[in-house]
């Protein structure tokens, strides 16, 4: 069974990236500055910062990810209160908190948000008519997983 849940035209962005991909994030969202004008945005420590200052509008800004910035977004995403993950992640650095980036990424497909780990699916998601309308998403019912006994 299915759940559908309303994503408003105006949408709320997590934007996430590591460290040897801000640069990247950074260029993308400043290509991108018209569209995003149009969404809430939120991000982790440095990376919301410095995005406040290239955009030159507000960031709703959250702790570093290695700090928790990264589980908060999750729990953001659990509670429904963020729409779109674009995270620029860097798959040839180990980092120190990889447990927290697979969670987040986890909790992105269980609550079956839009989501976007490089610059390509970021283009093609922003650029999508179904970025700038309603969109109705379908939810698993996590019902039976809640109330099966251990």
């Amino acid at each position: 069974m299915q759940t559908i849940r309303t994503l408003n035209a105006r949408k709320r962005i997590a934007l996430v990236a590591h460290d040897n991909k801000k640069k990247d994030l950074i260029e993308w969202a400043k290509y991108n500055k018209a569209a995003l004008a149009r969404h809430e945005l939120y991000a982790t420590g440095t990376t919301g910062k410095m995005m406040e200052e290239e955009l030159d509008r507000p960031v709703r800004k959250l702790m570093s990810g290695p700090l928790g910035g990264d589980q908060q977004i999750g729990s953001m995403i659990a509670q429904g209160e963020v729409d779109v993950l674009i995270f620029f992640w860097d798959p040839m650095e180990p980092q120190p908190h990889d447990p927290d980036i697979k969670a987040l990424l986890r909790l992105g497909v269980v609550w079956n948000i839009p989501m976007a780990c490089d610059r390509a699916t970021a283009d093609f998601m922003l650029t999508s008519p179904l970025m700038h309308q309603e969109y109705n998403t379908q939810v698993p019912d996590y019902q039976a997983y809640l109330s099966r006994k251990v």
